[in-house]
């Protein structure tokens, strides 16, 4: 388990799911955690006992991450209250199934929107902080399917596309400055996501899966843990896939 004691960590859509896990287990490493969610505050507190109970500090804050705006509050209500921020998780996002032709041009906006604009609201506001201290480590949440693509998931495909190459752009930028930015691309995760998947449905999933499973939130979880901290300090701008050997 890595040692994030004294760390002061960001992770944003951490009222349930993966967001979740990666608050709890970035407390578990002694992380001090800020819980952002957009509307499920009651999601959200359940996520600060959770930090509790491990024995770290956290606090709530609410905020649209599509909004540059809340974006920078949030960093700016971190910093005020926490007094530095060391680790920013770029984990909110959405989803919508179906074929492009079908999907109208605000449901694309809004994908984009909290997706890959979010992960560049976050990521601006946090360095302007991280910059001057030289210091800091930005995990953004992608997907397998922005390293492949994925019918009827175009739109979502694209901008987990887009964060992959984000990823490995900033990484070089932000590298001189002792800043590490990578990403973690998740495959078939059993969060609610993917309830409304039917059980045939699931089974043949799991077919394509070479390890035979769905992987858990705590998969991705710890994948963070471990780009947080010092056993990854010479890792950057790398697209680490958790995917259970699919693609």
């Amino acid at each position: 388990m890595e040692n994030l004691g004294g760390k002061v960590a960001i992770v944003t859509g951490a009222s349930r799911g993966i967001g979740r896990s990666i608050a709890v287990n970035l407390a578990k490493c002694g992380a001090n955690v800020v819980i952002n969610y957009k509307k499920d505050e009651k999601g959200a507190y359940q996520t600060l006992d959770m930090v509790k109970q491990v024995g770290s500090v956290g606090m709530v804050v609410q905020g649209d991450v599509s909004l540059y705006s809340n974006a920078e509050r949030m960093v700016q209500y971190a910093l005020s209250k926490m007094g530095k921020v060391d680790i920013l998780v770029n984990n909110a996002g959405i989803s919508k199934i179906g074929l492009f032709i079908d999907m109208r041009e605000d449901e694309w906006n809004f994908i984009i929107d909290v997706n890959l604009k979010g992960v560049l609201n976050c990521t601006h506001s946090v360095l302007k902080h991280m910059i001057s201290k030289k210091a800091g480590s930005i995990i953004n949440i992608s997907s397998m399917w922005g390293n492949v693509g994925a019918a009827c998931e175009s739109i979502y495909s694209a901008s987990k596309g887009g964060i992959n190459l984000f990823t490995k752009s900033i990484a070089k930028e932000m590298a001189p400055s002792n800043i590490r930015v990578n990403a973690v691309a998740p495959g078939v995760i059993d969060t609610e996501m993917n309830s409304w998947l039917k059980e045939d449905e699931k089974k043949n999933l799991m077919e394509d899966i070479p390890m035979g499973k769905f992987g858990q939130c705590e998969d991705i979880a710890k994948t963070v843990c471990f780009l947080a901290g010092e056993s990854s300090e010479y890792i950057t701008g790398q697209i680490i896939t958790v995917d259970g050997g699919m693609i």
